[in-house]
């Protein structure tokens, strides 16, 4: 099971080295990560998502208190949460196919970031599962190169993961 943790450290060299650090030692995965300041200068806000059972989620939280730069942690349910990706997506395109790929980034929201003779860049930001459809939908013409940051995510309403 996807769980994804909202982590609030100090901002300072080598603290994400410390909590990649510490999924790498207890042998955890990490899907996805993004890291970025908050509204204060001084604290980061990193996104993990890591798949494993509750036992082993426990294990992560429990882990990850127990580093000095740590201020907070707070895992985020999928019903709970907002989260979004980016992704950037260079296509193969001729002139004619041009408008149907139009077509399809419109459909989903997204934005031709460039073009040039024979290929289109789009960025798109959403949920993973619509960029995944997105992707599924531009394979026909040929992706030449796809880009995709990791999850960032907040919880919804008015409880937030503040210091």
């Amino acid at each position: 099971m996807k769980h994804t943790i909202s982590v609030l450290v100090e901002n300072h060299a080598g603290v994400l080295a410390r909590v990649a650090g510490l999924f790498a030692r207890r042998g955890f995965n990490i899907d996805s990560l993004a890291v970025g300041v908050t509204d204060d200068e001084r604290v980061s806000r990193i996104t993990i998502v890591a798949d494993g059972s509750d036992y082993t989620l426990e294990q992560i939280e429990k882990q990850l208190n127990k580093l000095i730069d740590v201020i907070k942690v707070k895992t985020l349910s999928s019903d709970s949460m907002v989260s979004r990706e980016l992704v950037l997506i260079k296509v193969s395109c001729t002139p004619k196919q041009r408008p149907e790929i139009i077509s399809i980034c419109e459909i989903a929201q997204g934005k031709v970031s460039d073009i040039s003779a024979n290929s289109m860049t789009i960025e798109i930001s959403d949920s993973k599962q619509r960029l995944d459809n997105f992707e599924e939908l531009l394979k026909p013409y040929g992706i030449k190169e796809i880009v995709r940051t990791g999850t960032i995510a907040m919880q919804k309403g008015e409880q937030t993961v503040r210091v």
